[in-house]
């Protein structure tokens, strides 16, 4: 048994890293001043696909993100981790999507890529949203089950003579934890609880440490003026699939900010700071004393 695999994948400002400056006057946030990383609940979907690629020999994994052309990193850093490639869909047309417009760009490239898929894994949740909306949409508009909140693939069956296979994947729920068996093809989203991705390889970062996606090239060349020539045109896959609306046939009109029904009225940068500090010691006094000023300012009760 092998099986298709598709990777949602995002590349987000870093907000564990929040500063004054987070914020451009206009509310959005400012990408310049926040380093970009791997969102971390997408590494932990990787590591389930991964999982699955070592237990079924002929298995592929391929990562899609939306993005810029630098969302690309991501793609690599996949493969440096095991991934077979990806796909970057970028294109000014997408530019402002909510989780809506997102899902729609997702599922019109998964159709295109990989119309045979039998599995799309993505995180619960962007850090940059926490939304948790994107990977249940991709799923009602491609006509797919859904598992969401996993921690643990289970078991992947497969029956030869009916020719149907199915994942049980456990998931974490409010109160408790829930153990769920559904038919592929199948998506599914992934708690940070789950098992951390694996470390970069070295081997495959000297194997991948080159691949580029069209839009990293400096303007104006091409793949033949860059240093190495010789090897994109002997190793497609240092080649970086790149995706328009024009290439997947996406309907303008529900992509980026067209197709958005989401509006976002302000956006807020609040940072902490300490004013002022009072020292107490573990007499019943100082207890009882502390406990009254919380409920006044109703911060407990």
């Amino acid at each position: 048994m092998k099986l298709n695999i598709i990777v949602l994948a995002k590349q987000v400002p870093d907000t564990r890293n929040v500063g004054p400056d987070a914020m451009t006057p206009e509310g959005t946030v400012n990408r310049s001043a926040l380093p970009a990383i791997f969102n971390p609940e997408d590494l932990n979907a990787l590591e389930q696909a991964l999982r699955l690629k070592d237990q079924f020999p002929g298995t592929t994994v391929h990562v899609l993100t939306m993005g810029p052309g630098r969302a690309a990193e991501v793609i690599r850093e996949a493969m440096y981790r095991g991934a077979d490639g990806g796909y970057l869909l970028t294109d000014r047309a997408f530019a402002g999507a909510d989780t809506l417009a997102t899902s729609y760009a997702l599922a019109t490239a998964i159709k295109h890529v990989c119309p045979q898929v039998d599995l799309i894994i993505g995180g619960r949740q962007a850090i940059d949203g926490d939304t948790a909306q994107v990977g249940p949409q991709v799923a009602e508009k491609l006509g797919l089950n859904q598992i969401t909140y996993v921690e643990e693939i289970v078991e992947v069956k497969s029956e030869e003579r009916t020719l149907h296979s199915s994942l049980i994947a456990r998931r974490h729920i409010d109160g408790g934890v829930e153990t769920v068996e559904s038919a592929l093809p199948l998506v599914l989203t992934v708690n940070g609880s789950a098992a951390p991705c694996r470390p970069r390889n070295v081997k495959r970062v000297m194997k991948f440490k080159r691949a580029l996606a069209p839009l990293e090239l400096p303007q104006g060349q091409t793949y033949e003026d860059l240093p190495y020539a010789d090897q994109y045109g002997k190793k497609q896959y240092l080649k970086i699939q790149q995706l328009t609306t024009a290439d997947v046939n996406a309907d303008l009109q529900q992509c980026g900010l067209a197709g958005s029904p989401t509006k976002v009225k302000a956006v807020e940068n609040i940072v902490f700071k300490a004013k002022e500090s009072k020292v107490l010691t573990g007499s019943d006094e100082d207890i009882n004393g502390l406990v009254k000023e919380l409920l006044a300012s109703h911060t407990i009760g």
